[in-house]
């Protein structure tokens, strides 16, 4: 997680594209070229950003396993 103003793209800004679901409070960016979502303004806190590990410049994501994650279908926002 990543506070709003803590995250900043060095690379491809131009190539993100914006999804945005019906209450419009999560925002996801994927890039245009491959579909891949690299970040998102996140429902349960819109203060925050979600980064995709593999969108972090040097890291890779299998030197970390396991790497915790939860389902989204029962998100806390939609009870």
């Amino acid at each position: 997680m990543s506070p709003r103003d803590g995250l900043h793209v060095v690379r491809g800004a131009d190539r993100l594209t914006l999804y945005e679901w019906r209450t419009k409070t999560a925002k996801h960016f994927f890039c245009a070229t491959c579909g891949t979502c690299m970040y998102h303004r996140r429902r349960s806190n819109p203060n925050e950003y979600g980064v995709k590990m593999g969108a972090l410049e040097s890291v890779n994501p299998p030197d970390h396993c396991p790497i915790p994650w939860t389902e989204g279908i029962n998100h806390p926002s939609d009870a």
